[in-house]
C-alpha cells in the first residue's frame, strides 16, 4: 500500500476527480486537490477524514493559477510523485457549423493546454527533485478513441491527449519519469446522469446507457501508480461494459 506520497489531482471537487482524491487519500497519499470552486475541493477533503490534503483553489486554464498550484505543492511537500490531470469541460451539442470558435477556444485551454501546462509544471518538479521521478497519468477519455455526435472541442482535445501522453512517456524516460492515460466509458457522476434519460446515437436515435462506479476509476489509477518507475501502463480503457462503444454501437 503506498504510503508518504504526494499527489496533485485536478478537477477535484466532483466526478472522477473527487473519487480518485478520496481513494489517494485514504490510501496514505497527501494529495493537493485542484479545482475552481474551494467549497467544492473542502467537500472532497471531508470525505477522507483524517486524510492529508490541501484544497487550492485553480483555475488551470490560466497559467499563472497553475505556477502557483504547484508552488503551493512544493512549498508545503517538498516533492511531487503523481499528477493526475484530469480537469476538463465540454461544449454544447450544436451542429459541427455552429460550434461558437470562442467556446471552441476555451475548450483547448482547459481541456488541452491547461494538461499541458500541469504536466509542464509537475515535469519541472519530478526531474528536479531528488530522488528524481514521479508518474503523470492523463484523463482521455473513450472519446480520445471515438467521437460522440457534435462533440468536435471535446473529441479534439481529448485526441491530441494521446498524443501529449505519448510524448510525455517518451521525454520522461531519461528522468524516470512515467505517463500513462486512463481512458473511461460512463463512469456513475453527476456529468453522466443524462444517460439515465438516453443521449444522442450516431444513428440518430436516443438510447439509455449503462454506467458503471466511478470507484471502478479510481481503483484503476491508484493501480497504474502502484507500480514501481521502471514499469508503466501506458493505456488503460475502464468502461461499463455494455456501453455502446466496441461493435458496431
Amino acid at each position: 500500500m503506498p504510503q508518504n506520497k504526494i499527489a496533485v489531482v485536478t478537477g477535484a471537487g466532483s466526478g472522477v476527480g473527487r473519487a480518485v482524491a478520496v481513494t489517494l487519500l485514504t490510501h496514505g497519499y497527501a494529495v493537493a486537490l485542484a479545482g475552481r470552486r474551494l467549497s467544492a475541493l473542502e467537500e472532497t477533503a471531508g470525505l477522507a477524514p483524517g486524510g492529508n490534503a490541501l484544497p487550492v483553489a485553480t483555475d488551470v486554464a490560466d497559467r499563472a493559477s497553475i505556477a502557483a498550484l504547484f508552488g503551493r505543492v512544493g512549498e508545503k511537500f517538498g516533492r511531487l510523485d503523481l499528477l493526475f490531470n484530469n480537469a476538463g469541460r465540454g461544449s454544447p451539442p450544436v451542429e459541427f457549423d455552429e460550434i461558437d470558435p470562442v467556446v471552441w477556444q476555451e475548450v483547448v485551454a482547459t481541456n488541452l493546454t491547461g494538461s499541458f501546462l500541469c504536466a509542464q509544471e509537475a515535469f519541472r518538479m519530478m526531474r528536479r527533485q531528488s530522488p528524481s521521478g514521479g508518474r503523470i497519468i492523463n484523463n482521455g477519455s473513450i472519446s480520445a478513441h471515438a467521437p460522440r455526435p457534435n462533440s468536435a472541442p471535446y473529441t479534439a482535445t481529448k485526441h491530441a491527449i494521446t498524443g501529449l501522453t505519448k510524448s510525455l512517456s517518451l521525454d520522461g524516460r531519461k528522468y524516470d519519469i512515467c505517463a500513462g492515460q486512463v481512458d473511461i466509458g460512463n463512469a456513475a457522476t453527476p456529468m453522466t446522469e443524462r444517460m439515465n434519460n438516453g443521449v444522442p446515437q450516431p444513428n440518430g436515435t436516443m438510447m439509455v446507457e449503462p454506467r458503471m462506479d466511478v470507484q471502478h476509476v479510481a481503483d484503476a489509477v491508484l493501480y497504474m501508480d502502484s507500480l514501481p518507475l521502471d514499469a508503466n501502463v501506458l493505456f488503460l480503457t475502464v468502461m461499463a461494459n455494455k456501453m455502446p462503444f466496441v461493435g458496431r454501437g
